[in-house]
């Protein structure tokens, strides 16, 4: 992956003073309430460069790769975790993929996302329309993915993964996703919580958290202050006796190479690589997951296809 870079010094210079993203989890209430916290504004800054998406797009991917962040607490080691929305709405889907470590990348279906009329609310229902949010977990070791897939009722990533967990899993859960944006349009804070029953937490803590909800502070615009993840709990949910277990960095990353888009040229059928002979060049090839371009010319082409022949 190649991190294209953000153009306008005014945001990268404040970019610079914010604090490095990460996952911070927390155990509330004596250890029945998992929480998940994830600081976000950087990688969702680099995804816009890179995938080179306008506001509307940044607001509804930038959720998606928070989403994924906050689902990489059920998984552990080199595991990863998929978030994919199908759907009849204009964005007719997207794919989200992140990794334990701390890694995430993925794309919209459609970019730029074409509306008939204006959005008059950042109400996302209308952009998703009928469809089906799949979560699948890639296990280290595991021929296949433990998938579950639930149908889209909201059209609200955070609201449908609740649903996912609630249906697929019988776990009770509240997913938060939070953006701020300034009048030009740039993303100054970007996180989202992950509340998550443990077995034998008590209905009284289910329904507190769930009236606490309610009155969260905005965690985007928290973030956009500087607040760090132990500020946040502290001044949202100082009542639950929040105990940190872990922190870990995460980033926009993909494992994509100049090599990986060689190799796959080399290995092309005949009559797909008399095709590229025949265009023009450069052949310029795109990563979908993370924006980035590779681009080769004629005589690189060329020799990546007689190497491969004389194999």
């Amino acid at each position: 992956m190649i991190k294209a870079k953000i153009e306008d010094r005014g945001q990268e210079d404040f970019l610079k003073s914010l604090p490095d993203d990460s996952k911070d989890v927390y155990l509330l209430s004596g250890g029945q309430v998992r929480l998940t916290l994830v600081s976000a504004t950087h990688i969702v800054n680099q995804m816009k460069a890179n995938q080179r998406t306008g506001l509307l797009e940044t607001y509804v991917l930038g959720q998606a790769y928070i989403a994924g962040l906050l689902l990489t607490s059920t998984i552990k080691g080199d595991d990863r975790v998929q978030l994919t929305i199908e759907c009849g709405g204009p964005i007719k889907g997207i794919s989200v993929e992140a990794w334990a470590a701390g890694a995430v990348r993925g794309y919209l279906m459609e970019n730029p996302i074409h509306l008939s009329t204006p959005l008059k609310s950042l109400d996302t229902s209308l952009l998703f329309g009928p469809g089906f949010l799949t979560v699948s977990r890639v296990l280290e070791g595991s021929k296949e993915p433990v998938s579950g897939t639930v149908m889209l009722q909201y059209g609200n990533i955070a609201k449908d993964l609740a649903v996912y967990f609630d249906e697929s899993e019988q776990t009770p859960t509240l997913f938060y996703i939070s953006l701020s944006f300034d009048r030009e349009g740039h993303v100054k804070g970007a996180g989202g919580l992950f509340i998550q029953a443990m077995p034998g937490c008590t209905d009284e803590v289910l329904e507190s958290l769930s009236r606490k909800a309610e009155h969260l502070g905005d965690l985007g615009e928290a973030i956009s202050r500087g607040q760090g993840g132990d500020d946040y709990i502290a001044a949202n949910f100082a009542d639950y006796g929040a105990q940190k277990l872990s922190s870990s960095f995460v980033a926009f990353s993909c494992p994509c190479t100049r090599e990986h888009f060689q190799s796959y040229l080399a290995k092309l059928p005949a009559k797909e690589k008399e095709e590229i002979l025949a265009g023009a060049f450069p052949l310029v090839l795109e990563c979908f997951n993370c924006g980035t371009t590779y681009s080769f010319t004629r005589q690189e082409v060329e020799s990546l296809f007689d190497t491969e022949d004389r194999k």
